[in-house]
């Protein structure tokens, strides 16, 4: 039995500033998502009209308020404009962990709370989601909130804590809508007494959170709401095509495989039937197979989605990690799997500006042997009964493979995969530059970054045109009908000149 991990306390507090805060604007927004949802929260906190998120001066019924609120209250804080998308999700996403911590120590115990929390913390898709100004994470930290105050009721009957549950489940509804209702389903099946659930005392928390801002948003927008948020963003999502994510269900698969890097070899352990010998753990399980299930069989298929199980995985791994007899080579195996984070170095700008799978492999490098030393001294901790230290070791190696990586990789990402370095090369002369052809990305971006969207040559022809080759970068070249010499080459940003 674990007596006392204070001391981790202490590396714990410069490990998350590493995972979550260092270099956080270092590189502008990016992708499509980023960039518009920021502009939306941007507009709320310049117009005060908090209630229709709009893009461009339109409505836009794509998500509900909650991370567009956040963003606007940390824009009116002063936060820049590469700031204020992202802390408040950094913040959000620490908090969550501490409270995480919290829960697990107070239903199970110290050690399965640290290790969990270490896991989760430290898995790729969490470190990654937690620096992006998206609602994924927003949705995860409410809704796993939810569903972990829900523990003392599913376990021991204790209806102390729904109330807050019901609440928390309000404010997941205001991140992304009906889809944490649904995955909330393990609740009402692993419940002891459903009617619980339905008193008022449970019933109103929910309704005061999740309500009043779709109703506000109903009364000022009307039908073109309901039509736009509800059917086309909640129903069709997930059984039509026509968003063009369609994947095969075993997608998710490999995903969360990828997504509980370096921890994935753990979850070989949940596939013991010792591991589920108590009703909070078979929650758990309950949370992660509904969940797996219910986005598999869905039409559309992104790999955010199941972000909201990574926490219910995380505990059930630490779980079964505390209780395992010896786990030399599972801890080996994980330190083993840091080379993914060492490969991920020339991989990563490729990635993220043209899609993992166009992204060229990496030529083996020696450092790529460093994961052999630190499985060893994993190996030789849990040798000593120092299993919480092993783990330590890991996530501290995580935390520095981060550093590393947006040391290294930052400014090329900058560079191909955001239009913040594009537009401050042109915003001296953007009276002069339209836009003839960007792909989807860079235009989100660049309207974002220029605050007043540059308009199509189509509709206003200037002596300038950005123009962009499927692969490559935008560049800047004259007209056609302006004077220039035909044989020059276009006219390039420094900053993007090779």
């Amino acid at each position: 039995m674990l007596r006392r991990v204070s001391p981790l306390g202490w590396l714990i507090l410069p490990g998350a500033y590493f995972l979550y805060f260092y270099g956080l604007g270092v590189i502008g927004l990016l992708g499509p998502d980023e960039p518009r949802y920021a502009s939306i929260a941007r507009e709320m906190a310049r117009s005060g009209d908090w209630i229709t998120p709009r893009l461009w001066g339109q409505p836009w019924f794509e998500k509900p308020a909650l991370l567009y609120w956040m963003t606007g209250a940390a824009f009116r804080l002063g936060l820049g404009e590469d700031l204020a998308p992202r802390l408040p999700v950094a913040l959000l996403s620490v908090a969550f962990l501490a409270f995480y911590w919290w829960i697990l120590r107070r239903e199970f115990d110290e050690l399965q709370a640290w290790l969990s929390v270490l896991i989760l913390g430290t898995c790729g898709a969490w470190i990654g989601f937690s620096q992006v100004g998206a609602p994924d994470l927003p949705l995860t930290a409410t809704f796993s909130v939810a569903m972990l105050l829900a523990l003392p009721w599913i376990a021991r009957g204790d209806a102390r804590w729904l109330p807050a549950a019901a609440a928390l489940l309000g404010l997941a509804v205001l991140a992304k809508g009906l889809v944490p209702l649904v995955l909330a389903t393990p609740i009402v099946l692993r419940g002891p007494r459903l009617q619980e659930l339905i008193r008022p005392r449970v019933v109103a928390p929910f309704l005061a959170v999740a309500v009043p801002w779709y109703l506000l948003c109903y009364l000022r927008n009307g039908r073109a709401f309901l039509e736009v948020f509800f059917w086309q963003q909640q129903v069709a999502r997930l059984t039509s095509p026509a968003l063009m994510h369609i994947e095969p269900w075993w997608f998710y698969l490999p995903v969360l495989a990828a997504a509980l890097l370096p921890w994935t070899p753990l979850a070989a352990l949940l596939f013991t039937r010792r591991v589920y010998a108590d009703p909070a753990r078979r929650f758990l399980l309950a949370w992660v197979l509904f969940g797996l299930v219910f986005f598999s069989i869905s039409s559309n298929k992104l790999a955010g989605y199941i972000l909201p199980l990574l926490p219910a995985i995380a505990a059930l791994m630490g779980s079964a990690l505390a209780e395992i007899a010896k786990a030399r080579i599972w801890l080996a195996a994980c330190a083993a799997l840091l080379v993914a984070f060492l490969a991920a170095g020339s991989m990563l700008p490729h990635a993220v500006a043209e899609g993992l799978s166009r992204a060229p492999l990496p030529a083996f490098h020696w450092t790529w042997l460093l994961p052999a030393a630190i499985a060893a001294g994993a190996w030789q901790l849990e040798s000593r009964k120092r299993r919480l230290a092993a783990v330590a070791s890991i996530a501290v190696c995580v935390s520095a493979a981060v550093v590393w990586l947006k040391r290294v990789d930052a400014a090329e990402i900058d560079r191909v995969a955001s239009a913040r370095g594009f537009w401050r090369e042109i915003a001296g002369r953007s009276n002069d530059i339209c836009v003839d052809s960007l792909s989807r990305n860079w235009r989100y971006g660049l309207n974002y970054y220029s605050v007043a969207p540059l308009p199509d040559c189509s509709d206003q022809p200037r002596p300038l045109e950005i123009k962009q080759f499927t692969g490559g970068t935008p560049y800047i070249a004259p007209a056609p009908a302006a004077s220039f010499n035909p044989m020059s080459n276009p006219v390039v940003p420094s900053h993007f000149r090779k």
